[in-house]
């Protein structure tokens, strides 16, 4: 398999470079996009549709290729993978059945392939991430590979879109399953946020809605945690400051902690939706963003999986919590090229997503 990387700042660009990445005859198959929500992923879709490429794509809060970051604009990885070893799945939530549509999409890839592996982005920040999540293990088991994240929207927390050649939505799941007879796929997921304080107990919830701590509201909790001011509607910044800089982390019999990220408030009781499940009498801990030492550690990571599992690969694909961004600022750069370094491929995109930390995968 061949990838190659593409990116600009208008349709016309991204044009200009799929005409200049395919002059040498390359034909890819499937594009894997990340854009702006100013860009307009209709018509880049067209385009790529007309060049007869699958799409699976995202918006984003950021955008990169190799080391060098960007807003506002639109990043590709083209792969030419042979059409018979992955298909392309689309499916809306509206009613907030989660686990039921990805049970639904696993079913449809098991009749096809084996043993599926699932790649996954999906739209809506009251999206329960971890219900989808067990949608496709209940199908494909336990150890079934599911890499992905939520959309993003330039950090205006307004509406975030997944889409694919002919169908978008800001309500929905864009999905590749991939043949693990055919494609080597693996990961490795790293977070760096430290959990501080004393365990808590979620006292009321339902799902990934979050309603008390210790019985006191949530986001009233976060606040005298955070030391936060100017708790109202009308703060713009506050849902971003609270999701990039107080994330709840889920305590878990087994495992390490897991993050639960405030993303959208409820102001009639002063509850939050999470990114994923935080169980009624689950412990959490509150955390503080990571230090720049989390930088050596995500690199480490990448290069244990190169040696240990995927010494060569084809592309190498990068899921960063759009927190990073705010956190590490203009360091994240060295994070990036520290993991373009590791020589585990020749083809690198990255983008910083909604959430979901720290997910590369090598292809």
């Amino acid at each position: 398999m061949k990838a190659k990387s593409i990116k600009g700042r208008s349709t016309e660009e991204i044009k200009a470079a799929l005409e200049e990445s395919m002059a040498d005859g390359y034909q890819p198959t499937l594009a894997i996009v990340f854009l702006s929500i100013k860009q307009d992923h209709k018509a880049i879709c067209k385009l790529l549709d007309d060049a007869g490429i699958a799409v699976f794509g995202c918006t984003t809060n950021g955008e990169f290729i190799d080391e060098i970051t960007e807003k506002g604009s639109v990043a590709i990885l083209l792969l030419d993978i042979n059409k018979n070893y992955f298909q392309i799945y689309f499916e809306e939530y509206p009613e907030k059945n989660y686990r039921e549509i990805t049970n639904r999409i696993a079913r449809k890839a098991k009749e096809t392939f084996a043993t599926p592996a699932f790649f996954i982005a999906g739209s809506n920040m009251e999206t329960d991430a971890e219900a989808l999540l067990f949608g496709f293990e209940d199908v494909a088991g336990k150890d079934v590979n599911v890499y992905g994240s939520m959309a993003g929207d330039d950090f205006t927390f307004a509406d975030q879109f997944v889409f694919t050649n002919h169908n978008s939505s800001s309500r929905g799941l864009v999905c590749i399953a991939l043949d693990e007879g055919k494609i080597m796929i693996k990961g490795v997921a790293t977070c760096g946020w430290r959990a501080v304080g004393t365990v808590r107990t979620v006292t009321k919830s339902e799902g990934n809605h979050v309603y008390t701590v210790d019985d006191i509201p949530v986001l009233d909790i976060t606040t005298k945690y955070g030391g936060l001011e100017n708790v109202s509607p009308d703060n713009e910044g506050l849902l971003l400051e609270i999701a990039a800089n107080f994330p709840l982390q889920l305590q878990r019999e087994k495992g390490d902690p897991v993050m639960r990220p405030g993303l959208v408030i409820d102001w009639k009781d002063h509850s939050f939706y999470c990114s994923g499940s935080v169980p009624q009498g689950s412990k959490v801990r509150f955390s503080l963003p990571p230090d720049f030492d989390v930088m050596d550690k995500v690199i480490k990571g990448v290069e244990h999986l190169k040696d240990t599992q995927m010494p060569d690969a084809d592309a190498l694909i990068v899921f960063s919590c759009a927190g990073r961004i705010l956190s590490l600022g203009p360091l994240m750069t060295q994070e990036i090229e520290g993991i373009k370094k590791c020589g585990m491929c020749r083809c690198l995109e990255c983008s910083p997503m909604q959430n979901w930390p720290g997910l590369p995968v090598g292809i």
